[in-house]
């Protein structure tokens, strides 16, 4: 039970001493004082009547009353960015920030170029990209739009299937001179194979295509990294087909055999129709996505 009034940079300082599991961190973090945070955390602790964190020489860890405000506490805070980007500019269309979230892959490779007329034509229009494969919650404003690779399930959105995105195995020509290129699935055994380490969504699918994970000789979950092996000619794997066009040395690999399909979904949350800076973005992306995912 809180027993007096709590400020809201009090609640911010605990979310980033939460996140970055020290004082010293969350200070960096907020750009203030380590013993400004300090002091927030125990007037915090102070106003909730018991403790949040639990102090040790190398951090501070969440007490189980401290999980239990986190989820609600960053409610709060993105309810606060969301207000705040509400507010920036409510009338003008070409005007104020728009929070967009997409996969680490599409916001990295192809999102700058589509984003780049939209921004050059509207000067005053801001846009905060958030690269995650989460699904950001849509419904608590922790992003104005989403652009995923499934279709979004919560009620209360809006979503637009926009594309197909096409994803294949490739490598890299240089990688195929040296090892050869396999012309059955039997034949990836003797391969250098890169894809997913713990990521449950992709191990499933490679199952389904009768890949194991074992078969994997370089696995990370950051697909920004398995992109990156394949074009410095590691080995073999999956790639989107519009990201894998724009580098002419990546070559495909057997075609025929592996050639998954994603629908490509833009979502925003219903009370944004009316936004005037979120329906422009959301209708330039639905006009110039399809396209670039396609490459």
């Amino acid at each position: 039970m809180i027993n007096t009034p709590v400020q809201w940079d009090h609640w911010r300082s605990f979310i980033a001493v939460a996140e970055e599991g020290s004082l010293s961190g969350a200070a960096r973090a907020l750009r203030l004082t380590q013993p400004t945070v300090g002091r927030h955390i125990d007037l915090l602790e102070r106003a909730v009547g018991a403790g949040l964190f639990l102090r040790a020489p190398h951090g501070m860890s969440l007490t189980d009353l401290g999980r239990d405000l986190l989820p609600e506490a960053r409610a709060m805070a993105a309810a606060a960015a969301a207000l705040e980007r509400t507010a920036s500019a409510p009338l003008d269309a070409g005007r104020g920030i728009v929070r967009l979230t997409a996969s680490e892959v599409v916001g990295a490779e192809i999102l700058p170029g589509v984003l780049s007329p939209l921004l050059a034509a509207h000067p005053g229009l801001e846009v905060e990209l958030v690269l995650s494969n989460r699904n950001e919650d849509l419904l608590r404003r922790e992003a104005d739009l989403a652009v995923r690779m499934a279709r979004p399930a919560q009620s209360g959105l809006v979503a637009r299937r926009i594309a197909v995105v096409r994803i294949g195995l490739y490598a890299h020509a240089r990688y195929l001179a040296a090892h050869g290129t396999p012309q059955t699935p039997a034949d990836l055994a003797g391969h250098l194979l890169i894809g997913p380490d713990r990521d449950e969504g992709p191990l499933a699918a490679m199952a389904a295509a009768g890949l194991d994970r074992r078969m994997l000789r370089f696995r990370c979950d950051r697909e920004a990294a398995q992109l990156n092996a394949l074009r410095a000619g590691l080995g073999i794997g999956a790639a989107q087909a519009g990201i894998a066009r724009a580098c002419p040395d990546l070559r495909p690999v057997l075609q025929s055999q592996f050639d998954f399909r994603l629908d490509c979904w833009l979502a925003m949350h219903e009370d944004l129709r009316a936004s005037a800076r979120v329906r422009l973005l959301f209708d330039h992306l639905a006009a110039h996505l399809p396209d670039a995912l396609a490459g």
